[in-house]
C-alpha cells in the first residue's frame, strides 16, 4: 500500500497520461496497521479505524482483490484467483505486467505441535484481533455460568505462546481490558484469571534490550502473570497445554504469536529465495540477479548497508518496511525514466512497546524508558505512522473518549456466525411427537 501510494504521487504525469497502470493484487480491500492490534482487541481503538481502506486511499491505482498463486517473471505473468473466477468456475486467471513489485509479507510461523490446528488461536490479523477479545469475554461468561470448577479453571486460564511484540503486547492488553471487565461478574475476581506466558528463549522483547526486557517481566509478574523463560508448548491437545517443563494447564485459550515467516506465494515464483525463503534482494531493492522485478518488506532479504556485520540483511520489521517503500517507489519511478537509483540506508533508532494502559518500554536513540513515558511514546510514534489524517485523526479521538467514558465489555461473537439465528429461525419445526425445546 504504502509503495502504491508513493508511486501514484511519482507517477501523477504518466497515469494522468495512460502511459502507465498501476494495479495492485491483495486478498483484502484494506491494510491492516499491525502495531494496533493489541489495542483493538483490548476495545481501546474501533476494529475498523485499524485498517486503511485501499480503493479510497488509492484513488489512481486499480485494485484487484485476489490470491496469487503463481508468478511467472520469465513470462511476466501472475496466475490469481478472484470472487469472480471462483463464481464463473474457471478456477484462475492471468495477470500480465511490465514491473513486479513482491511484497507479500509474512504469516504466521507454526511448528507441529499437537492439537495446535484444532484449538489455538492466531494474532495477526483484525479478524483474529476481535475474534480474541470475544473469546475472552465469553470464556468469562462461561465461567461464570459453569457450576464445574474444572470448566471454570480451564475457562480463565490463558496461555500465550510467544514472547515478542505480538505476544507480549496482546497478553498485557488483553488482561488489563478481563481485569476491568471482571469488576462486572458478581462471581469472577481478577486474580481468578490466570495468565501465562510462554517463551522458549531466556529473555522477552528482544528488541527493546536485555534491560528493558527484564523491567517488562517483572511488570507482567506484577500483576500476576506466570512467565514462563527457556519453555516451549509441547501439546494442547483436548484443552490442555503441556510446556516442556512439565507442567500441565487446562485451559480453552491458547493464543499462537511465535513468530512469522515470508508468505507462502513466494515458493511459487521463479525468483531467487534466500535460506529463509525471502526473496533476495540488493540495497536498491531490485530483486538480486533479476530485471524488473523488486521487493521490499517482510518478504525480501535488503542487505543492511549500515550494518558492521558483513552480509547482514534488515530485520523484518514495520520500520524497515515502511521506510523501504519510499526509496522503493523512488527507484522504480526513476528506472522508468532512465535515471540512477538509490540504496536503501536506515539506521535502527530503537523500539517501542506496550505493556497495557499506561504501562510501555522503549529504548529509542539510546535512552531507555518505562511506564507512563514510555507508554506514550509507543502512542505517538504509532500514531505519527498511521497513514493519512482521516486515520489519524480517529485513533486520536478514540483514545481521547477512552479516557474520558468506561471500556466497552460487549462480546459480538455472532459476527462470526452471522446466519446461525435466521438458519434456526428458517428451519422447519420437529415434528408434532417429537422433542420440545425448552
Amino acid at each position: 500500500m504504502y509503495t502504491a501510494l508513493r508511486l501514484q504521487r511519482q507517477l501523477k504525469a504518466e497515469l494522468r497520461s495512460g502511459a502507465v497502470e498501476i494495479v495492485v493484487v491483495t486478498p483484502d480491500p484494506y491494510m491492516t496497521y499491525q502495531p494496533f492490534l493489541p489495542e483493538a482487541a483490548a476495545g481501546s481503538i474501533s476494529p475498523r479505524h485499524v485498517v486503511v481502506p485501499l480503493r479510497r486511499l488509492l484513488d489512481g491505482c486499480r485494485i484487484v482483490i485476489g490470491e496469487v498463486h503463481s508468478v511467472d517473471h520469465a513470462e511476466r505473468t501472475v496466475t490469481l484467483s478472484t470472487l469472480a473466477t471462483e463464481e464463473e468456475g474457471t478456477g484462475s486467471t492471468r495477470l500480465t505486467y511490465d514491473e513486479l513489485v513482491m511484497a507479500a509479507g509474512s504469516v504466521s510461523r507454526t511448528l507441529p505441535v499437537p492439537g495446535l490446528a484444532d484449538y489455538a488461536i492466531g494474532f495477526k490479523t483484525v479478524e483474529e484481533a476481535i475474534g480474541l477479545r470475544n473469546h475472552v469475554i465469553e470464556q468469562m461468561d462461561i465461567a461464570s455460568s459453569t457450576r464445574d470448577p474444572a470448566l471454570r479453571d480451564a475457562a480463565l486460564t490463558f496461555v500465550f505462546v510467544g514472547g515478542g511484540y505480538a505476544g507480549v503486547e496482546a497478553l498485557a492488553e488483553l488482561e488489563d481490558m478481563a481485569r476491568y471487565t471482571a469488576r462486572y461478574y458478581h462471581n469472577v475476581k481478577p486474580e481468578d484469571l490466570r495468565w501465562i506466558l510462554v517463551e522458549a528463549s531466556d529473555r522477552i522483547l528482544p528488541e527493546v534490550g536485555e534491560e528493558m526486557g527484564r523491567y517488562a517481566i517483572r511488570e507482567l509478574r506484577g500483576r500476576n502473570i506466570d512467565v514462563r523463560l527457556g519453555t516451549r508448548l509441547e501439546t494442547c491437545e483436548d484443552r490442555v497445554a503441556v510446556l516442556s517443563d512439565g507442567t500441565r494447564f487446562p485451559t480453552r485459550t491458547v493464543v499462537w504469536t511465535a513468530g512469522v515467516k515470508p508468505a507462502p506465494v513466494l515458493a511459487s515464483t521463479d525468483l531467487p529465495l534466500d535460506e529463509r525463503g525471502r526473496l533476495r534482494c540488493t540495497a536498491k531493492l531490485t530483486v538480486e540477479g533479476v530485471e524488473h522485478a523488486w521487493a521490499a518488506g517482510d518478504a525480501a532479504a535488503v542487505p543492511d548497508v549500515t550494518a558492521d556485520e558483513p552480509g547482514r540483511t534488515c530485520a523484518p520489521n514495520a520500520q524497515h518496511a515502511v521506510r523501504q517503500t519510499k526509496v522503493l517507489a523512488e527507484n522504480i519511478a526513476a528506472s522508468l525514466r532512465g535515471q540512477p537509483l538509490k540504496e536503501y540506508a536506515h539506521k535502527y533508532v530503537g523500539s517501542v512497546a506496550s505493556l497495557g494502559l499506561h504501562q510501555g518500554v522503549a529504548h529509542v536513540y539510546g535512552r531507555k524508558l518505562k511506564g507512563y513515558p514510555a507508554w506514550f511514546m509507543h502512542r505517538a510514534y504509532h500514531l505519527s505512522r498511521v497513514p493519512t489524517f482521516n486515520r489519524k485523526a480517529r485513533v486520536l479521538a478514540e483514545w481521547t473518549l477512552s479516557g474520558l467514558f468506561k471500556r466497552e465489555i460487549v462480546s459480538l461473537g455472532s459476527l462470526e456466525h452471522p446466519r446461525a439465528e435466521f438458519e434456526l429461525a428458517a428451519a422447519p419445526p420437529p415434528p408434532k411427537n417429537g422433542p420440545r425445546p425448552l
